[in-house]
């Protein structure tokens, strides 16, 4: 083997490894564009599962200090309820002066609240809902259907004070609220706000449910609670003893 060749066989090994190394980086570079990629999206996901809408500042305590003022009617039969879908507003109203005028949740795309005229049929301070709830089993409590409910584990409903039903299953009662519409079709209401709306309505009193109403424009742009979704949830007890039931201040009217 003469000399000559001998040089071209050991060019070609620093040539060969210099084509591996330039792949090497450009197969790095690619896997850095789709880690990268990747993270985009994710927080995109991320982002899109976030609670959203407008929230105001304050955490638990601020949404426990929240409140409306409310007066009592003149004439109790002139009471009529006004929900706007759109603002996620209800206003309570005596001919055209308003009793209350509170920020609710309502039903979210798929389980809407729905819309129409309708009466107040059925009121109930401590309803608890019949498929859905906590099931618990000593200490251990698990939010759950109650088709669901694990072997041997006793089962509450969900609470729902100050219930009043407006259609079969759909009505008002205390919830957490957050700043889009977000329940299974009812009407959630702050738990400072529901014993005086339960107070201000009867059987018989008629709702109108739409997607807005005339007094968004006037009496709508009201302060709002925090948005209820980011702030922490009670312990389970709450749920599965009369602690929910407890939450509400003592009604005051001006």
């Amino acid at each position: 083997m003469g000399t000559r060749t001998l040089n071209k066989r050991r060019l070609a090994i620093p040539r060969a490894a210099l084509q591996l190394t330039h792949n090497f980086s450009a197969h790095m570079k690619h896997l850095r564009i789709l880690a990268c990629a990747g993270l985009a999206a994710t927080a995109a996901l991320l982002s899109s599962c976030e609670t959203g809408g407008m929230r105001s500042s304050g955490g638990l305590a601020a949404y426990h200090a929240y409140d409306r003022p409310a007066k009592l009617p003149k004439n109790p039969s002139a009471v009529r309820v006004k929900v706007s879908l759109s603002k996620q507003r209800v206003y309570v109203m005596e001919g055209n002066d308003p009793l209350l005028v509170m920020p609710v949740s309502v039903g979210a795309p798929g389980t809407t609240t729905p819309s129409g005229s309708f009466t107040i049929f059925n009121k109930d301070e401590k309803k608890r809902a019949n498929t859905h709830g906590y099931a618990y089993n000593g200490k251990q409590v698990v939010k759950t259907m109650l088709a669901q409910k694990p072997a041997g584990w006793s089962f509450k409903g969900t609470p729902m004070p100050f219930w009043c039903e407006f259609k079969q299953d759909y009505g008002f009662h205390t919830g957490w609220l957050k700043h889009h519409p977000c329940t299974h079709g009812c009407i959630r209401m702050h738990e400072n706000l529901a014993p005086k709306f339960y107070r201000l309505v009867k059987v018989g009193t008629p709702v109108n449910i739409s997607y807005s109403q005339p007094e968004d424009a006037t009496l709508g742009n009201i302060p709002l609670p925090p948005d209820a979704g980011p702030l922490p949830d009670y312990d389970g007890s709450m749920y599965t003893g009369e602690g929910y039931f407890k939450q509400h201040r003592n009604v005051s009217f001006n």
